[in-house]
């Protein structure tokens, strides 16, 4: 519809030019020493149209012709960078895809090309991160200098991929060092570098440095509550190990644990187990009990019969006040029954370690039945409960040794 237009007006602005050319009876007269010429007016205006188009192309032609040199340039340019992006991006797919030599070549063949410093800093890391896949270390380094020739400014993006890749190595103190020169950069630490930082102190056993990072990495929301529960909970179980051989410094570390982590029933079995190997069994027993009276726990129940002392009756009296609320709970029956054996109390420890079994037959109950009747002067009795234990501790056997062999 609107090249009907244009025809149209074309049209009607041709019959005018030759309406008005009929109607145009002027002249020109132009006089140049010794000439006179003489023109009609419709004849100078064609010439004059004619001079300016024939101008008007002769201009167009010459800057045509200047500018040509700039858009070849422009033009090999815009190939060469269009080259270089569809390298990448093969590059970026192939390395997705877990073809990593495929992608360290097409990063290579990007980095030829020599696009802007940040695209280069990109094709270097993938170039880089291919070859650490290909256990090509030398390589990798060399990709990674070759990120900071080429684009000294994108710290973060090199000195992140370095630190990433040296961990995967095992090399946790040069990546500590390559943070820590991240940081004194100037680059603000984010929550990749964090978490870094965090499997570093792991891998080197830095527990304190571990639970600092934890505490960190949960305020950016980095990770879920159970997840920095994990992460703490180890942490302090490993703390304990490397403390229990000082029971003073266990028993500081253990009461710097914040109250509400305490009550983790796993925490308070290794820290109960700690005391327990430096002979410190009240300090011991006081654990178990206060983690029992906020959370029941089978293992911590086992353990409160352990390392027998002078502590022994309050014990049975703790003991006897859980078992109002957990009657049925066999572990429980075993530890007053151990108890009551230590404490030569022989009637009360027959009748728990046998409510005991009657819940649930273990080789332990057995056990001290056994020794309790050889005490009493019963040693037919005695060797029933040997036999019994025993029996209980073949099947056992037996059964872990069908199931190993139904994993394999």
């Amino acid at each position: 519809m609107k090249l009907v237009f244009w025809l149209l007006a074309l049209c009607i602005a041709a019959v005018a030019v030759a309406l008005a050319a009929t109607y145009n009876s002027g002249y020109v007269l132009l006089v140049v020493q010794p000439y006179r010429i003489e023109l009609s007016l419709n004849l100078l205006l064609a010439i004059l149209l004619a001079v300016f188009l024939v101008g008007y192309f002769v201009v167009r032609l010459i800057g045509i012709t200047l500018r040509l040199p700039t858009e070849i340039r422009e033009s090999r340019l815009h190939r060469r960078r269009e080259k270089a992006r569809a390298a990448m991006l093969d590059g970026l797919k192939a390395f997705f895809e877990g073809r990593y030599a495929k992608a360290e070549k097409s990063a290579v063949a990007a980095l030829e090309l020599k696009e802007s410093p940040a695209i280069s800093a990109i094709n270097a890391i993938i170039a880089a991160r291919s070859a650490h896949e290909l256990r090509e270390y030398s390589r990798r380094d060399e990709f990674i200098a070759a990120a900071e020739n080429d684009a000294p400014q994108e710290i973060a993006l090199r000195l992140v991929t370095q630190a990433e890749l040296l961990l995967d190595e095992r090399r946790p103190k040069e990546a500590l060092q390559v943070l820590q020169s991240l940081r004194s950069g100037g680059v603000r630490q984010h929550t990749a570098a964090l978490r870094l930082e965090l499997k570093a102190q792991q891998q080197l056993k830095n527990w304190d440095a571990v639970l600092d990072l934890v505490g960190q990495l949960e305020q950016r929301n980095a990770f879920d509550r159970t997840l920095a529960e994990q992460l703490r909970r180890n942490a302090h179980l490993e703390n304990l190990k490397s403390k229990a051989i000082n029971p003073q410094l266990l028993k500081n570390y253990w009461q710097a644990i914040p109250a509400a982590e305490r009550k983790d029933s796993r925490l308070a079995a290794a820290a109960a187990h700690a005391h327990m190997a430096l002979g410190e069994c009240v300090t011991a027993h006081q654990i178990i009990e206060q983690s029992l009276d906020q959370q029941w726990d089978p293992e911590l129940i086992g353990l409160y019969a352990e390392c027998l002392g002078e502590d022994a009756i309050r014990q049975i009296k703790r003991a006897e006040a859980w078992l109002e609320s957990h009657a049925n709970d066999a572990g429980l029956l075993l530890a007053l029954g151990k108890l009551c054996f230590h404490c030569e109390l022989w009637g009360k420890a027959q009748n728990y370690l046998e409510a005991s079994l009657s819940l649930e037959p273990d080789h332990p109950a057995h056990i001290i039945l056994a020794r309790l009747n050889e005490r009493i002067g019963k040693p037919e009795l005695a060797k029933e409960h040997y036999n019994k234990g025993q029996e209980l501790v073949l099947k056992h056997l037996e059964v872990s040794r069908v199931g190993t062999q139904v994993k394999v």
